[in-house]
């Protein structure tokens, strides 16, 4: 059960900041996966009846006790309706943190699109430390509204991105990432997505697109970042599903032991596949347990955690006493990967973060030192109720603390 206890408030020359209590609940233990023990802190919270976070990710600057992290409001009488990026900062990795900010260099803009003046919004955002620039990457996409903030689903979706400074702590303006020219990759963008820098600075950076009416495909896309500017270089093969869906979405990539593994999203299933060079990859097949029953998970996103003695699978289901939650988004799950079988392994499955009736199912992972590996969300607070079930839009930091090195670190 969560050991509620209050926020307590320390004032400080320039802001406040949160001194957090660790909320504690039991894990079951697993025989199949390395030593390991999670805690729970609550960094932040927002349910006023208007307003929730959603999308809370953090990065970390390497070389220093800094993380930043980004996450959106999101209008409770609307769909996606994503109108301010704020980030919160820890300058003691996590101990303490300041009071959310709004972020001007990461707020919508106004944009001539169809003859009307529209506002598009940088949105589910992921920053990442980049070492060989040494700066902490963000990616995302683009969300075009009507003028009174509905999506506009004919509009355009882009790949956004901004580096941030840490002299000023704040983001600079974010910029879309030119593609090539042609119908196909017109609308395309890395909303959600889990990249993968490689040891020469190039990206591999997953995106899902639609072209010429098809319903949505995703591709990987080898790109180069130079500190400031990224830069599309080429494309990897494209996946897609031929059912009646909104086709593949929010792809999270990661390499463990030479291979290369992507996970997908779907309507009706999350979906696994993997490459032996990062770019093209073999057909797709939905995620099961390792005995060959369904894993459950659907209509949401799944993400990597990464130890050198294994890999997992940070994700939502069926099937856990949750169907009073929306798309059964909640709790969090992770759980061991079986590498040759494309699998989750059963006996390894454990609650990340506990079930409240509100949905998990946008979230993020951050690698902080050998020690610790953190996975970030928050509750959103729809649809109308939630609370009832004791969600009340707090934003999570689950952290994992790796008995053993992760050797991979950094890597």
């Amino acid at each position: 059960m969560l050991n509620r206890r209050k926020f307590l408030l320390k004032s400080s020359a320039s802001f406040l900041v949160l001194s957090l209590p660790q909320v504690g609940f039991s894990f079951p233990r697993a025989p199949l996966v390395p030593d390991f023990t999670v805690s729970l802190d609550v960094v932040a919270k927002l349910f006023d009846g208007k307003q929730c976070w959603v999308h809370p990710r953090a990065g970390k600057v390497n070389g220093t006790k800094e993380i930043v992290m980004t996450m959106s409001t999101l209008d409770l009488e609307g769909s996606d309706v994503f109108k301010g990026m704020y980030q919160i900062r820890s300058m003691d990795k996590g101990k303490t943190w300041t009071k959310p900010e709004k972020s001007e260099p990461l707020a919508p803009k106004m944009e001539t699109i169809a003859g009307l003046e529209r506002p598009v919004a940088a949105a589910d955002f992921w920053p990442k430390w980049h070492e060989k620039s040494g700066v902490l990457l963000g990616t995302g996409h683009t969300i075009v509204y009507t003028p009174d903030w509905k999506v506009d689903h004919h509009g355009a979706r882009h790949t956004s991105y901004s580096v941030y400074d840490p002299k000023s702590a704040e983001w600079l303006p974010w910029m879309k990432l030119e593609m090539p020219e042609g119908d196909e990759l017109a609308s395309a963008g890395a909303g959600c997505v889990q990249r993968l820098d490689l040891a020469d600075g190039s990206i591999l950076l997953p995106i899902y697109y639609t072209s010429q009416g098809k319903n949505s495909r995703v591709t990987v896309c080898h790109c180069s970042f130079d500190g400031k500017t990224l830069r599309y270089l080429k494309k990897g093969n494209s996946l897609w599903v031929d059912n009646e869906t909104r086709g593949l979405h929010e792809p999270s990539l990661m390499e463990f032991g030479g291979k290369y593994f992507l996970t997908i999203r779907n309507d009706l299933q999350g979906y696994i596949t993997s490459s032996k060079d990062g770019l093209h990859y073999d057909e797709i097949k939905p995620w099961t347990f390792d005995d060959g029953s369904p894993l459950g998970n659907y209509n949401t996103q799944q993400h990597w955690v990464r130890h050198s003695d294994g890999l997992y699978l940070v994700y939502t289901r069926r099937g856990a006493d949750n169907d009073h939650v929306f798309r059964h988004r909640a709790p969090l799950f992770m759980a061991k990967i079986d590498t040759e079988k494309l699998a989750v392994i059963r006996e390894t499955e454990i609650a990340l973060v506990p079930e409240r009736g509100a949905r998990l199912g946008n979230f993020g992972v951050t690698e902080i030192s050998p020690k610790e590996t953190w996975v970030t969300v928050s509750e959103w607070m729809q649809p109308e109720g939630v609370e009832k079930y004791g969600s009340d839009g707090s934003v999570y930091v689950a952290k994992i603390n790796w008995k053993k090195r992760n050797k991979l670190f950094g890597k």
